[in-house]
């Protein structure tokens, strides 16, 4: 390194696309590029990824940076990486398998089973990590059930993170952040767990080095070296997961501050300085360093939800213009009408932790028009965040203040639905880079360029926030009750519904 050596790539794996921005200590971006990859379904309940095509991704991106930057300003890379994922591999760190990832369902019914056993709540509680088929833990006790020949040659369990840190520096290791996400590690005593592992059936030997999360790796490897145009001797910090590190990005990181993204899907997180789960199993913990957790949970169903209302109820509105639907939301009065969206449509996760629910709406009726409909959709989806608050709140968290981000967050119709529905002020700061950036601080710490990440408060200011109408909040208090009761009322019609599902598709026949 060179004294000119002052910035820092925050190297973000995603699950579509790999991202690598480079920033300066102030918080400047410098520079930026993404490159992006398939995620495979090639039959039900699959979704996976080719592993190669993620490293080419990763050296693509930071090769385009370090194109504008220069090899001698990178002080290092430090990564993010979505979490859950799942890789095999053979004795010489050869894939085995795709990167099972945490869309995949197909161990569904494996984590119901162990959800439901008498330690199930336990082994959440122990691990942070919920009962999910998003979860490697169940992915391996359908391995180990569905292909025990695999399962058995298999020389080493990783994530698709700890692969790429192999191939880009030589060595097998994982974040105690990745780790606290797999349902493997005990996150009190942050070892890897016994039972989880006899669960999985699997050896320590067969699983990473756990190492903190600014865990420094000195020097890349040759093949990297060259694919990113950077010298073999750059620093390399290990990182963490992209869900605790949006909190920082964001500059959520004091205390009773939460981060609320809402995408695709969506997610509501708040640190902690310890770790901990609600009684009831309703939430994630997730580490961010050794002192430093997120608690919360993720929803499947974020923007998706009123991209599927769109194609549907409003086939006239382009994809992109997405105002005009919400013009039509908006509309509609809250409550929309009595009519209540369960907006399931990709199964759920916080706080129920289970892939049967299906989507509905309940209390249609002839009175209700588009505009109801799609209110409700939207009502849905932040009637949902309400609870994972809810949860929050159950494990003894005071939330105090959320920072919103998301692109459905430029939307005003969107942000005073969320403000009311949780009930509590809503603040967005200036556009970030979230996971990427909270990497990069994380590395800029871990490479002593920076005296601390508490740093991101100051440099993320907020530039707008939104107060919950005070008619809307109470409309949406007292929905709550109302659609946090439907998801175990329906269970037993969502059972019924997927034992039916084989013999009921879903595909249109052809025209004569």
């Amino acid at each position: 390194m060179t004294d000119a050596a002052d910035l820092v790539i925050g190297l973000d794996l995603g699950t579509t696309s790999t991202k690598a921005v480079a920033f300066a200590v102030d918080g400047t971006q410098v520079a930026t590029a993404s490159h992006g990859y398939a995620l495979d379904t090639p039959y039900p309940g699959y979704a996976v990824q080719d592993p190669e095509a993620i490293l080419e991704a990763a050296y693509a991106a930071v090769r385009d940076v370090v194109a504008v930057t220069g090899a001698a300003r990178i002080a290092g890379i430090s990564f993010s990486s979505a979490m859950h994922s799942l890789l095999a591999l053979d004795a010489a760190y050869r894939p085995l398998t795709p990167v099972v990832t945490w869309g995949d369902t197909r161990a569904g019914v494996h984590a119901e089973r162990l959800r439901a056993q008498p330690g199930g709540l336990a082994l959440h509680r122990r691990t942070g990590t919920p009962l999910h088929p998003m979860s490697p833990l169940p992915k391996l006790v359908w391995f180990r059930e569905v292909e025990p020949k695999l399962h058995e040659e298999t020389a080493f369990w990783v994530g698709i993170k700890d692969w790429l840190l192999v191939r880009m520096c030589g060595a097998l290791v994982v974040d105690h952040s990745l780790a606290s996400a797999s349902g493997l590690m005990n996150i009190h005593t942050l070892a890897w767990d016994d039972e989880a592992l006899s669960i999985a059936g699997i050896s320590v030997e067969q699983l990473p080095e756990l190492v903190p999360t600014r865990h420094v790796l000195r020097g890349i490897t040759e093949e990297a070296s060259v694919a990113m145009r950077l010298p073999a001797d750059t620093a390399v910090v290990v990182g963490a997961g992209d869900g605790p590190l949006a909190n920082l990005g964001v500059g959520a990181v004091g205390p009773g501050v939460a981060a609320c993204s809402i995408g695709t899907s969506g997610a509501l997180r708040v640190g902690v300085d310890k770790p901990a789960v609600d009684p009831q199993g309703g939430v994630f913990c997730y580490a961010l360093t050794e002192d430093r957790w997120v608690v919360g949970g993720a929803i499947n169903n974020g923007g998706a939800t009123l991209d599927w209302v769109r194609t549907l109820l409003a086939p006239e509105i382009a994809a992109g213009e997405e105002a005009e639907l919400l013009e039509l939301a908006a509309r509609a009065q809250p409550g929309s009408g009595g009519l209540i969206m369960l907006p399931y449509l990709l199964s759920e996760r916080a706080p129920h932790w289970s892939a049967l629910p299906k989507g509905a709406y309940i209390g249609l009726s002839r009175a209700h028009t588009r505009e109801h409909l799609i209110r409700a959709a939207l009502e849905g989806v932040c009637l949902q965040l309400a609870l994972v608050l809810q949860s929050m709140r159950a494990a003894g968290l005071e939330i105090t203040q959320v920072r919103a981000t998301g692109g459905v967050m430029k939307s005003d119709v969107w942000r005073d639905v969320l403000a009311a529905a949780l009930d509590i002020r809503v603040d967005f700061a200036e556009g970030q880079e979230g996971s990427s950036f909270g990497a990069a601080l994380l590395g800029m710490e871990a490479l002593g360029l920076i005296d601390s990440i508490d740093v991101a408060a100051d440099l993320i200011p907020v530039d707008d926030h939104v107060r919950p109408d005070p008619t809307a909040a109470s409309v949406y208090r007292q929905l709550q009750p109302v659609f946090g009761a439907l998801y175990d009322q329906l269970v037993p019609t969502f059972a019924s519904l997927r034992r039916l599902a084989p013999s009921l598709p879903v595909e249109l026949r052809e025209r004569p």
